[in-house]
């Protein structure tokens, strides 16, 4: 398997991928190992999940190099991402023995009630590349909080930062047992799928998703999917600054070249600030930088998979020829690398992909709308459900429209956001279970109820 820089195509590295006898004997020692790294107990885990936490610290400039020559991502949101890491960490190392240990219930004369949580077992972490350090952390890192072994498989196209993870890891105290990575891409994931694991956690495409989560059902195991969405957004008329709102959406639609599950996808406007949005957000988009993505200044870089290129190009065109106009942007940029211009795309309707399917990329469609009630319905019209965002002056307002969509995370004043203390999860084709909070420390362990009398 080669590793290929995206902003130049040039081979970084060759990678040998795993096969089945030796992802076989890789489930062997994690099976192996996993009943006394549970045996060490969370105090211990936490010490050790705060030492790994620290190496990142240190070594953030050599794990961002490497991040961005895979995905290809400016080096400045890649120090960003591995600082993201590093603040989940700490709040799930902080909060993990408060919400994995015992739960007394019932103290009495003759009867004691508690609830214990005990680790899944083995569990299979197929993750994503769009960021290796953030969607890792959400389950790799509370996974091994909770007592679980780890088979961790990244991304095919952020193969390296993998590698640096199982490093840092087993520096950090891991048992080589408790954390094996998979190497390799399709085919090795349909190997794990194969393996007897006790839990399956994904992040990726809905296709691919729903998918695992088809052959994982025979199994009676617990899996979580973590699919993106086509998240809308919605510019009320009373804010306060539009300059300062465009901008902030512009970022939410636009950061990491729009490659975020939780990305700004969809914009309406309400008519009476329509314009003057348009134009605010239009120059804060031509004010950002394209270009190598190790140049300090860039805002964008180039697109991780050089595939996306064309369904960037066929929702253009699906657009244009339904009627949008396309105020900047539209085309791959000619030459060496996967780069596509930021793009603005106006006079959108619903019929077009843009407005419909994931575009995963730096195109966005911004729409004009009456009133609240229509921002709604459009908003509401989607299969998916993972974000959905409100800017206004009033809560109310904000909070009575975000009720009115059926997404895991509601934004007022803020978009493209997750934090550790809150569940991040999805509905509809954004997938089911949450990552982060207690919720998300509790999707990697089962509960115990314990009835002692005497």
């Amino acid at each position: 398997m080669q590793i290929i820089n995206p902003a130049t195509e040039e081979v970084l590295q060759d990678i040998s991928e795993d096969n089945k006898n030796s992802l076989d004997i890789k489930f062997q020692l994690l099976n192996k190992a996993q009943p006394a790294w549970r045996a060490l107990g969370i105090i211990q885990r936490v010490k050790i999940i705060q030492n790994f936490s620290a190496l990142l610290e240190t070594q953030i400039e050599t794990l961002a190099a490497v991040l961005t020559s895979e995905v290809g991502k400016p080096l400045q949101q890649s120090r960003n991402e591995i600082n993201g890491a590093r603040t989940r960490i700490k709040w799930l190392s902080e909060n993990a023995e408060k919400y994995l240990g015992d739960e007394e219930m019932t103290l009495s004369e003759g009867l004691e009630e508690k609830i214990s949580y005990e680790p899944l077992g083995v569990v299979c972490n197929i993750s994503a590349w769009n960021y290796p350090w953030l969607v890792g952390v959400n389950v790799f890192v509370t996974a091994l909080l909770a007592g679980n072994a780890v088979m961790y498989k990244p991304s095919e196209f952020a193969t390296l930062t993998g590698l640096e993870i199982e490093k840092l890891l087993k520096q950090s105290g891991v048992p080589a047992g408790v954390f094996q990575l998979a190497l390799g891409a399709k085919e090795v994931g349909e190997l794990l799928l194969d393996l007897p694991m006790n839990g399956y956690f994904f992040t990726g495409s809905y296709k691919t998703g729903r998918y695992i989560y088809q052959k994982c059902a025979a199994k009676m195991v617990p899996c979580q999917l973590e699919m993106g969405g086509k998240d809308p957004l919605y510019v009320a008329n009373d804010i306060a600054d539009i300059k300062i709102v465009a901008a902030a959406t512009a970022d939410g639609a636009f950061y990491n070249n729009g490659q975020s599950c939780c990305s700004v996808e969809r914009i309406y406007v309400e008519e009476n600030i329509y314009e003057a949005y348009l134009d605010e957000f239009t120059k804060e988009v031509k004010s950002w930088k394209l270009g190598n993505p190790t140049e300090d200044g860039i805002y964008f870089g180039p697109l991780a998979r050089k595939q996306q290129l064309i369904v960037l190009e066929n929702q253009v065109s699906d657009a244009q020829s339904k009627g949008a106009r396309i105020l900047t942007g539209g085309r791959r940029i000619a030459g060496k690398g996967y780069y596509f211009e930021p793009t603005i795309v106006v006079d959108v309707n619903h019929d077009m992909l843009l407005m419909k399917e994931e575009s995963f990329g730096p195109i966005i469609g911004i729409m004009k709308v009456k009133n609240d009630a229509e921002a709604v319905r459009w908003m509401a019209y989607t299969e998916y459900g993972l974000t959905a965002s409100v800017y206004s002056s009033k809560k109310n307002r904000a909070e009575n429209i975000l009720v009115q969509i059926n997404s895991g995370s509601g934004y007022w004043n803020c978009c493209d956001r997750v934090s550790a203390a809150l569940p991040w999860s999805g509905r509809k084709h954004s997938g089911f279970g949450s990552a982060l909070s207690h919720a998300g420390l509790h999707s990697f362990v089962r509960p115990k109820a314990w009835h002692l009398h005497g």
